[in-house]
């Protein structure tokens, strides 16, 4: 059967390129065109500001929610130029806003990871109605405004600066979206989740939108994993089975070159035989776990059976407890954050919600062993309470 029964040539394929495929089929850079579509915009630009952080290049970033339906992030940064940079060939913000996979993304443990499938700020420029750059840099304002993607002025100059920083407000396209409102708890819930993983970052979020008037929080974690773990605990629904069966929240961060990264891991039991463990790849969650989760468990396991062999300790049914155990048995009613951090991080399936890379479960493993023994043998009574709780969990078979 030849092409001409069909009535199909060359002249039926539709080549979509740049802002126009990106408006086109707007699920396949955001995801999807409701609430979640929309927070992905909100991430994606949020998300250089916060490199900008990470970078050590700014203080703090602001996200604001505006009483006209438009969602304004702001930098304390020196600025991010319109035209490229030639010394660092590092592009300029009106090419980033315009060009699709503009700079490639690098691959780094210091990078924020918000963008799944690395188009670049310019899918919020190609999604939004409208959008205002502003650049203070220099001592003097710039500003550019586009229209769907379009740039309708020039970068201007609008008077003097009297800081530095960038700010990007955008009104999401109503024509593509279901939905133009933003959940204050959602994104939230994402900041408060980047400030937990990334220590120094300062993120404020801010509602205008209100006709009770503006609220705002601010999110900053000095402790990391810890308070991470710690604020998992407190938000337990039943505060009487969940006390903690040992007061301090156990953490440590290690680097090990094998697998190019960091790992860094928080924990706490608790009474309840729930186990709550959240995991993080580059900032990113990974909701189906992966290698660093299977490393981490397997750490737990190696460490407590460690501990109760090299001491003799003993179940009603024989002599050595360390027979009975497994991860399942060690992790119930567990709190734990683990977060790593790779310059080259291999994930499975293109959602990215589940970590690869041989060598992770291996190096994650070594880590939380190591560390979790060393607290068991400097905190006796702590592990007392702790292997207790592991010990009256096989008794109860």
């Amino acid at each position: 059967m030849s092409e001409d029964d069909f009535g199909y040539d060359a002249s039926h394929i539709e080549v979509l390129e740049g802002l126009e495929a990106i408006r086109r089929r707007p699920g396949m850079y955001v995801g999807s065109t409701d609430e979640r579509g929309l927070h992905h915009l909100v991430f994606e630009i949020a998300g250089r500001a916060v490199n900008e952080v990470l970078a050590g290049r700014a203080e703090s970033v602001d996200v604001t929610f505006t009483a006209d339906g438009s969602v304004r992030v702001r930098d304390d940064g020196p600025g991010v130029p319109f035209e490229a940079d030639g010394d660092s060939g590092t592009p300029g913000l009106e090419d980033q806003l315009t060009h699709p996979y503009v700079g490639a993304r690098p691959d780094s443990r210091h990078v924020v990871d918000t963008d799944l499938f690395g188009v670049g700020p310019c899918v919020v420029n190609a999604l939004s109605s409208r959008l205002t750059a502003e650049v203070r840099r220099g001592g003097i304002r710039w500003v550019q405004e586009y229209a769907r993607g379009v740039a309708v002025t020039p970068p201007t100059a609008a008077g003097p600066a009297t800081d530095s920083g960038t700010t990007i407000a955008f009104w999401p396209d109503t024509g593509i979206f279901g939905t133009s409102v933003c959940s204050f708890a959602a994104l939230a819930q994402r900041f408060k989740e980047l400030a937990f993983l990334n220590r120094g970052l300062c993120v404020s979020l801010t509602d205008e939108r209100l006709p009770s008037g503006a609220r705002s929080v601010r999110f900053r974690s000095p402790g990391g994993a810890r308070d991470f773990v710690a604020f998992l605990d407190a938000a337990a629904l039943d505060c009487t089975i969940d006390t903690p069966v040992h007061p301090d929240v156990i953490g440590f961060e290690h680097e090990d070159p094998r697998m190019a990264g960091t790992v860094e891991v928080a924990l706490r039991w608790h009474g309840s035989p729930e186990e709550r463990l959240v995991s993080f790849a580059n900032s990113r969650p990974t909701p189906n776990g992966g290698t660093h989760v299977a490393g981490f468990r397997d750490g737990v396991t190696a460490a407590i059976d460690d501990y109760v062999r090299e001491r003799g300790l003993s179940t009603p049914t024989g002599p050595d407890l360390g027979s009975d155990l497994s991860p399942d048995r060690t992790c119930a009613g567990l709190t734990a954050v683990v977060s790593v951090k790779l310059d080259r991080p291999e994930f499975r399936g293109a959602t990215h919600g589940e970590l690869g890379g041989t060598a992770v479960r291996d190096c994650v493993a070594q880590a939380v062993r190591e560390h979790l023994l060393g607290w068991l043998e400097e905190h006796p009574e702590q592990a007392a309470a702790l292997v207790g709780r592991v010990v009256r969990g096989v008794r109860r078979d």
